[in-house]
């Protein structure tokens, strides 16, 4: 038996209609975590045009679907709606980028409190399982996943925190950290050290508070440190290509 949908293509259904139908294949979460992905991998620049047309095409939504997506990111400060321009990735301030780093501070050291807390194996498994996707991408050169699994790992940390708050902060932190990253990296400061996260993860494993709290405070300070602070120029790039899946 035929489908509704198809009985009603068959007897000449609207192309405007058929192309709804295909665009509610992809949720507005895929949408949400392919622009998210985009940016945490340095693929989607600070500053870049997130045009409706272009994003319903790329996605193959309805610009109203996309409008919520744009909305849902300018909440969390990822993206700027300009009034009569549209939307664009953020560009963090100089100080922002401090804020950043300062807010992330007594965060982090939450998340690491309530880990240990919980005192719970499958959590540091899960940890040590994120450390092995890191090392691998660095074995491979792959500068993108290492961006991103970088910031994921903190999302991560914050998520087995069992504080839904913490990892909603952290989530929103780790984006514009890599839009900081992106604006103000330094190319003439020694890069952090790669087992930075391996022994934040052992210390947590230890159930060592004090240290695992020291080593985190530590790496936010190499991760700012590593920053010159001085604005970067927008970037014009291929909206199809940094959006690929």
């Amino acid at each position: 038996m035929q489908s509704k949908a198809a009985s009603r293509r068959g007897r000449g259904e609207p192309p405007v209609r058929q192309a709804e139908e295909a665009a509610a294949t992809v949720s507005d979460q895929e949408i949400y975590d392919r622009i998210v992905t985009s940016i945490m991998e340095h693929r989607l620049p600070p500053g870049t045009k997130l045009g409706e047309d272009k994003l319903a095409r790329i996605f193959g939504a309805s610009r109203a679907r996309v409008r919520q997506v744009l909305a849902r990111l300018a909440l969390e400060r990822i993206v700027v709606l300009q009034p009569n321009r549209g939307a664009f990735v953020a560009e963090p301030t100089v100080e922002q980028a401090r804020e950043v780093f300062e807010v992330r501070q007594p965060l982090e050291a939450l998340v690491v409190r309530r880990i240990i807390a919980r005192r719970d194996p499958g959590l540091i498994a899960r940890l040590r399982a994120h450390v092995a996707a890191e090392e691998a991408a660095r074995e491979a050169r792959d500068r993108r996943a290492i961006i991103r699994l970088s910031g994921e790992y903190h999302v991560l940390l914050a998520e087995l925190s069992g504080s839904s708050l913490a990892a909603g902060l952290m989530r929103e932190l780790a984006s514009l950290t890599c839009l900081i990253i992106f604006l103000y990296d330094a190319p003439a400061v020694p890069a952090c050290r790669d087992e930075e996260h391996a022994e934040i993860t052992q210390a947590l494993a230890d159930g060592d508070e004090a240290a695992a709290i020291r080593l985190m405070a530590e790496h936010l300070d190499h991760v700012e440190a590593c920053l010159d602070l001085s604005r970067g120029a927008a970037q014009e790039l291929d909206l199809d290509a940094a959006l690929a899946g």
